[in-house]
């Protein structure tokens, strides 16, 4: 599973520095999984003669990409992540499992957070139509799958190509442009993947950061 890529050519293709790097997956084994690009950037709403636009700032959509690759094992994914984010320079990637959302008395917070981590924004009416920009056509057989399942989410920020391009500048496994090399000397931990259970690999070298 090649999550790298997908985000170089986006990147490539937008031009603009990345926040965050998410990955969610439903818990049932080769079913497609949901990458979002967080981006840092912001737009003015046009203005309706069609001049310059002089209205108010948006925060630039975020990019929401369904891959069909397979995977049997959720280790697949942690590779796939753990390359990325070393590939990226970031300093950690963050796993965590979700329970499902649809039983009795779930939080709605639950919910919430199942809905954004499948980039889900039909409950805002203030950002349905400008959070993110979808190309995923299952996502809302995902959506379901993963209330009924529940879900595991990854996260990384990336220093190379991203906002975090100049923070922490001791850290000795970073290249020149605030990458590193492959291949990632961190492998995927077999536990955390009970709901509600995070594990968080370090990937950094420094005086505050060390492989683990």
């Amino acid at each position: 599973m090649d999550i790298l890529e997908t985000i170089t050519s986006h990147t490539a293709a937008l031009r603009l520095p990345l926040y965050a790097v998410s990955v969610s997956a439903t818990r049932k084994s080769d079913t497609p999984i949901i990458l979002i690009l967080h981006w840092h950037g912001f737009h003015r709403d046009a203005d309706a003669s069609g001049g310059e636009a002089t209205g108010a700032l948006h925060s630039v959509a975020g990019s929401a990409v369904q891959i069909n690759q397979r995977w049997h094992d959720y280790a697949v994914i942690d590779r796939a992540m753990l390359e990325a984010a070393w590939r990226l320079g970031a300093w950690d990637v963050e796993r965590v499992a979700r329970p499902a959302w649809w039983r009795l008395n779930a939080p709605a917070s639950e919910a919430l957070a199942g809905r954004r981590a499948f980039a889900d924004y039909s409950d805002d009416a203030r950002q349905a139509n400008q959070a993110v920009v979808l190309e995923a056509p299952d996502q809302q057989a995902l959506l379901d799958l993963a209330a009924r399942r529940g879900y595991v989410r990854w996260l990384f920020r990336p220093r190379k190509g991203g906002l975090w391009s100049q923070m922490d500048g001791d850290d000795r496994t970073l290249d020149a442009d605030g990458g590193r090399s492959a291949p990632c000397p961190v492998s995927p931990q077999p536990d955390g993947r009970e709901p509600r259970r995070k594990v968080v690999y370090r990937l950094g070298m420094g005086k505050n950061l060390l492989i683990h």
